[in-house]
């Protein structure tokens, strides 16, 4: 690793102070990048976005796609975790705080708002993110691509009646817009530019150098995606930093004990490191855009849940930093 992969962490870090002081110090400047949106999705992130996802594209080999079914039990974690366990787990978590921990430090009103953005972040799994994370633990390109791709058509059909459940709503707005442009733009589209760069270069030689030229952006678009977050945010972290705390505990209570179980389970069903890995923080990762944009759409720009979901941003990028750490140093138990 070079130094600066060696050193992300605090280049990371950097990215966040230096996206909160140019919040505060250049606020029409976040205004123009927050206003550069289509159906709730930011067109500037989504760029980086897939700047992070398009090298580990170019190492998805179509052909091996075949293959990957002969391990149905990374995809069964998956899927656990991510429908059976995760939206529950969360909503929990959120109830236990919200209405009894912190019950005398926020109002009851404000509580039920932070608990209805916990429940949609947790029963939203990462879409595109979770491609670098993959490509940070060294996972399986095209296993990871199975894995997000049946995630997206699960949560065409249960995000909503999961979301209604737990909420106890039955009228859940779900924006497919910001849906199906966040598959199109952050999955299809760079797969497919992935596979028509493999065919113009041909020899696997060709393409492994090809993908060590340009893995380096893949760091610097995580990077300035960070810094464009935190400068979007930067105010009300500056405003609620106490209330930002609390919400910020169960989320990461979630976050840990999801991978902790899903990477255990990965390893007792002797899963391979290179499935494992990706399979484990599929789960912890979050659809931030589809959780922020449903609970505006259901309560308000300035409202709790939106706050909540909001922080879920922010909390997420550290977490999944350290648990790609963790998962590198723990390649060697698994078989």
């Amino acid at each position: 690793m070079g130094v600066f992969e060696k050193y992300l962490s605090l280049w990371i870090a950097l990215a966040m102070a230096a996206g909160i002081g140019i919040g505060s110090i250049a606020p029409g400047l976040v205004t123009a990048v927050a206003a550069a949106e289509v159906a709730k999705v930011n067109l500037i992130v989504a760029v980086l976005v897939w700047a992070m996802v398009y090298p580990m594209m170019v190492g998805v080999d179509p052909g091996a796609l075949r293959g990957v079914l002969k391990q149905p039990r990374g995809l069964a974690i998956t899927l656990v975790v991510n429908w059976l366990i995760k939206p529950f787990t969360m909503a929990a978590l959120g109830v236990l705080f919200f209405e009894h921990v912190f019950a005398d430090r926020i109002a009851p009103a404000d509580a039920q708002q932070y608990i209805a953005g916990l429940i949609l972040l947790g029963a939203a799994p990462c879409t595109a993110m979770v491609f670098v994370w993959s490509q940070l633990t060294k996972g399986d390109e095209g296993y990871t691509l199975l894995q997000v791709s049946v995630n997206d058509v699960v949560m065409v059909f249960a995000f909503a009646p999961i979301v209604a459940f737990l909420l106890g709503v039955t009228d859940i707005a779900v924006p497919w817009g910001t849906l199906v442009l966040s598959v199109v733009l952050f999955v299809a589209l760079p797969l497919a530019a992935g596979i028509w760069t493999r065919k113009a270069l041909g020899s696997p030689a060709r393409i492994e150098a090809f993908r060590d030229r340009i893995k380096p952006w893949s760091v610097v678009g995580l990077i300035a995606t960070v810094m464009i977050l935190f400068g979007l945010q930067g105010q009300v972290i500056l405003d609620r930093p106490q209330v930002i705390v609390m919400i910020a505990v169960p989320i990461l209570i979630q976050s840990y004990g999801i991978f902790a179980l899903a990477y255990a389970a990965a390893y007792a069903l002797r899963v391979p490191h290179r499935i494992a890995a990706p399979c484990a923080l599929i789960g912890t990762s979050n659809f931030f855009e589809l959780a922020v944009a449903v609970a505006i759409s259901l309560f308000g720009l300035n409202s709790g849940a939106a706050l909540a979901t909001v922080v879920g941003v922010l909390v997420e990028v550290p977490v999944m930093l350290s648990l790609v750490r963790f998962a590198n140093r723990t390649r060697g138990r698994f078989a």
